[in-house]
C-alpha cells in the first residue's frame, strides 16, 4: 500500500497523519521537522541519517516550484555509496516515492513541502 496518503502546499499527509513542516522518510519511518542548515540547500549533514542507512534510492522533493537545490559534496557521496538520488517537484516526488516504496524499493525521501 501507498505511503503517503497526498501533498499539498505546506501540508503531507503520511498513514493517516498530517505534517506541515519538511520531513525525512527512512526505512518506513517518518522524521518530521527536517531543518537544513540552508534552507534551500541539501548538503550532506542534513541527510546523515539517510546516508548511513544507505538506500538504494533517495529520492528529494525540491518544494512546489522545485527551488532546493542539492549540494554537490553529497551528490558525489551518495554516488560513492552507490545511491541513486532523484530530484524533482514535491508532487512528482511523492508519486515517485509511493510508486517505489509500493514496489518493495529500498527508497529514503526528503520532502520540502513550501517553495
Amino acid at each position: 500500500t501507498k505511503m503517503i496518503d497526498g501533498y499539498s502546499f505546506g501540508k503531507m499527509r503520511i498513514n493517516g497523519q498530517d505534517y506541515t513542516q519538511d520531513l525525512k522518510i527512512i526505512k518506513g519511518k517518518v522524521f518530521p521537522q527536517w531543518w537544513r542548515k540552508t534552507g534551500h540547500e541539501v548538503v550532506p549533514d542534513d541527510v546523515q541519517d539517510i546516508l548511513e542507512t544507505q538506500p538504494k534510492i533517495l529520492i528529494l522533493g525540491q518544494g512546489s516550484p522545485g527551488r532546493m537545490e542539492v549540494d554537490q559534496e553529497l551528490k558525489k557521496q551518495l554516488e560513492q555509496k552507490g545511491t541513486r538520488l532523484l530530484e524533482m517537484s514535491t508532487e512528482e516526488a511523492v508519486k515517485e516515492f509511493n510508486r517505489l516504496w509500493t514496489s518493495g524499493e529500498d527508497v529514503a525521501a526528503g520532502f520540502h513541502l513550501t517553495c
